[in-house]
């Protein structure tokens, strides 16, 4: 079983910064966490990809967040954060984490975290 558990949403001012952070567990070992992504949702609107980052530590970010927001993993791996810096309020979203987990090498599935709201004040 895979759970992923995202944190650090928050209420902040614009211009300011919050760090998330998605820490995946599973039961047993032979599990392992390639690309994870941070997807968010603003009411009324699709979902989007955020910043993605895989085992290797390449990366890419949406255009609207480039040079504010950066991707990183835990030296575990398990564990994946967003740097958000020069907020905006049109940032303002429920973040999600997401994973492609494999077994053992082989694909196992694609998870989602519950998310975590991040407001942006004017």
């Amino acid at each position: 079983q895979v759970q992923l558990v995202e944190s650090g949403g928050d209420l902040v001012q614009a211009g300011g910064s919050l760090r998330l952070s998605c820490v995946v567990s599973s039961s047993g070992s032979g599990f392992s966490f390639k690309t994870m992504t941070w997807y968010r949702q603003a009411p009324g609107k699709q979902r989007e990809l955020v910043a993605g980052i895989t085992s290797s530590d390449d990366s890419n970010y949406a255009e609207s967040v480039k040079g504010r927001f950066t991707i990183s993993r835990g030296n575990a791996k398990n564990t994946v954060y967003l740097q958000m810096n020069s907020l905006k309020p049109e940032d303002t979203a429920v973040y999600y984490c997401n994973a492609d987990v494999t077994y053992y090498d082989t694909s196992y599935g694609n998870y989602w975290g519950q998310g975590t709201q991040v407001t942006v004040s004017s």
